[in-house]
């Protein structure tokens, strides 16, 4: 960056400096974008590998986006739908699954309107990826963690051999949120930039299991057991799909779509009700004919498996009613149409999927650069915004990401739409000899990581 208090670039260099903190996608991209444009770049990584929370997402599938309409997508952001759609616009589903073609995983859409790559997996599309910013001259250099700026304006760092400074001239911070800590994506950045005067809303877990207090019984038979095609209803809310009884709750799309309304309601009231319709295909009219034709001689549990009914389903109805489940069909029909469940609060940070709170966008502007510290740009899960899954995460971080190395770019004099040439790897072409490197050694070059 150019120091929020003044300086010079740390190199005599022709090109601009620029450093990105977070090796994550928005990180990623944004280091893609200024590479293209003609700035040297260098990512710093706090892991010792870079994305690690994408290589994590990548063992379910990798949802990269949605193949929904544009509009109905854009309004999956809830209250940071406005800020959103200008970066969304300008890098739009469609342009992420042709960025992706670019290298090589071509991309199919599911059933469900999500959108996944042909492999299934996020390790070929990685690969590619580094190779393309190697060949850029992008370097990421792993084991340094931000540590804010020191009162010259300088970037300051933690690397292996303790903390140092760097001057850059345009800086991109992609840091992540606070979900899946052990991932690299911890929140501290929250302080020094609070700090530095920077406005954050606390973060909190996101796409989060419900907590509920299971019974020892119901816990030790059914831990792990999925329920398919169900509906769950909180408030004026619904969500459709399928769950997983959990020791601690209940986990799936359906209840992470809801996650932040139940955070909210036991945050304020210490417990909320969701509630869960076994079948939200069957009307309460039907249902109850169908359970009418009963044996007075059978048990509850016979007749329920008879009628269709598997065995984690029953006893989700006996935590529902802990009395003892109605003999009449009517009133056993409405139990299992809206069964209530009485949450406790949502799982932690530790194991959200992803983080609500950030940087304010009111901090920011158009280029989502930092008001307060000119030439730092914010992308990705640092940004105040909460989104369902879906592939809806995914995306903000790519065009986000897109959108701080455009405007840092633009910062730095660049044409963000310039195509530059590869210049090679190594850390001459990234502006930083063995010389100026931390701690007098040359990075880590970015092909060099784990999987």
């Amino acid at each position: 960056m150019t120091p929020p208090k003044g300086g010079s670039s740390i190199s005599d260099a022709e090109a601009p400096f620029c450093a990105v903190i977070g090796a994550g996608p928005a990180g990623l991209f944004a280091a893609d974008a200024l590479a293209r444009a003609g700035a040297r770049v260098v990512i710093y990584e706090h892991k010792a590998s870079p994305a690690r929370k994408f290589l994590m997402a990548g063992r379910g599938g990798l949802n990269i986006t949605h193949s929904e309409g544009l509009e109905r997508f854009i309004s999956r952001y809830g209250a940071a739908a406005a800020r959103l759609a200008p970066f969304i616009r300008a890098w739009s589903p469609q342009a992420l699954r042709d960025f992706c073609a670019e290298l090589g995983e071509t991309t199919f859409v599911g059933s469900s309107g999500r959108v996944f790559p042909a492999s299934f997996k996020a390790t070929p599309l990685l690969r590619a990826w580094l190779a393309r910013l190697s060949r850029l001259g992008v370097v990421i250099t792993t084991r340094h963690a931000f540590a804010g700026f020191a009162e010259s304006g300088a970037l300051r760092l933690i690397g292996p051999d303790g903390e140092f400074t760097r001057k850059a001239d345009a800086l991109v911070l992609a840091l992540g949120g606070a979900s899946w800590p052990r991932l690299g994506s911890d929140g501290a950045w929250a302080a020094p930039l609070g700090a530095s005067g920077v406005r954050v809303t606390p973060l909190a877990a996101a796409n989060s299991g419900a907590l509920i207090d299971w019974s020892v019984i119901f816990r030790s038979d059914f831990e792990g057991q999925p329920i398919k095609t169900t509906l769950l209803r909180h408030g004026a809310s619904v969500a459709r799909g399928d769950v997983v009884i959990t020791r601690a709750g209940l986990e799936g799309g359906p209840v992470y779509a809801l996650s932040s309304q139940l955070r909210e309601a036991t945050q304020k009231n210490g417990e909320t009700t969701l509630s869960i319709d076994l079948r939200p295909d069957t009307s309460l009219e039907c249902l109850t004919r169908k359970l009418s034709r009963r044996s007075q001689k059978q048990s509850h549990a016979t007749f329920l498996r008879k009628a269709g009914f598997s065995k984690v389903e029953i006893g989700l109805l006996r935590e529902a009613r802990r009395e003892g489940l109605p003999r009449d069909a009517e009133s056993l029909a409405a139990l299992i149409k809206n069964a209530p469940l009485t949450v406790v609060g949502v799982a932690g940070l530790e194991r959200a999927i992803s983080t609500a709170g950030g940087v304010s966008f009111e901090e920011l502007d158009e280029n989502l650069m930092l008001k307060k510290l000119p030439g730092v740009f914010v992308a990705g899960e640092m940004l105040d915004y909460d989104a369902p899954t879906g592939g809806y995460l995914l995306q903000a971080a790519f065009a986000t990401g897109l959108a701080a190395g455009r405007g840092a770019a633009r910062y730095l004099g660049l044409s963000p739409d310039q195509a530059a040439a590869p210049t090679g790897t190594g850390a001459d072409h990234a502006g930083l000899s063995p010389r100026q490197s931390p701690n007098g050694r040359a990075p880590e070059a970015s092909n060099k990581y784990s999987l």
